[in-house]
Parts: structure tokens; C-alpha cells; sequence
């Protein structure tokens, strides 16, 4: 029923010798193609929030993931959190990882 679509001599010349080193030159090209465009991008940014994690002091301004505003007041290196003051007498404990970015001297007087 079948071989009126498809003749069994086209099916069986499908496996061509070369066939096979295009297919491995196809994977490598694949895999060259998740590395420069997802892996390599990624792990970058990675290293910039660990080393931006890493070098938070006492009086940055920082904003965290879920936008909040404010002043470091507490850097422990023992701990995994930051002592931060987003109003005055108002302090709140917040993860390291969750800062998304230092910023700029002065920034919360301009707001």
C-alpha cells in the first residue's frame, strides 16, 4: 500500500555514505550555535551578579529584584544577607542575591 508513495529503491539509497560525517558536522554545528548564543551569554551575566554580590558595602544604594529602594546599613561575610534601610528607621534583612543593582550615589535623595 505504502510503495505507491514512497518506491522501495528511493527508501533504501536514503543511507548514502557521506551521510553520516554531514550529520556529525550538523551536531557540531548545533552545539557551536547553544554555546555562543544561550551558554556563553548566560554564564556571563552570572559572573557579574556574583561579583556584584560580592563587592556590596555598608551605604550603597541598591534596588532589589522586586524593585525596592534603599541604603545597605549591614554587610555580615558570614551571612547571606544585607541589613538595608528603605526609609528612615525602617530595616529590612534581604538575601544578597536578591540585589539587582548598586546604584549611583545619591540617587535616593533625587527621588
Amino acid at each position: 500500500m505504502l510503495d505507491f508513495f514512497i518506491s522501495p529503491a528511493m527508501a533504501q539509497d536514503a543511507g548514502a555514505a557521506g551521510s553520516g560525517m554531514a550529520q556529525i558536522i550538523m551536531l557540531v554545528g548545533f552545539v557551536a550555535i547553544f554555546y555562543f548564543l544561550l551558554w556563553r551569554p548566560q554564564s556571563k551575566r552570572a559572573k557579574q551578579h556574583r561579583e556584584l554580590v560580592a563587592g556590596l558595602a555598608k551605604g550603597d544604594e541598591v534596588i532589589i529584584g522586586g524593585g525596592v529602594l534603599g541604603r545597605i546599613t549591614k554587610v555580615s561575610d558570614d551571612s547571606e544577607f544585607v541589613t538595608m534601610e528603605i526609609a528612615e528607621g525602617t530595616q529590612i534583612n534581604v538575601q544578597k542575591t536578591a540585589v539587582a543593582a548598586v546604584l549611583p550615589k545619591g540617587t535616593i535623595k533625587s527621588i
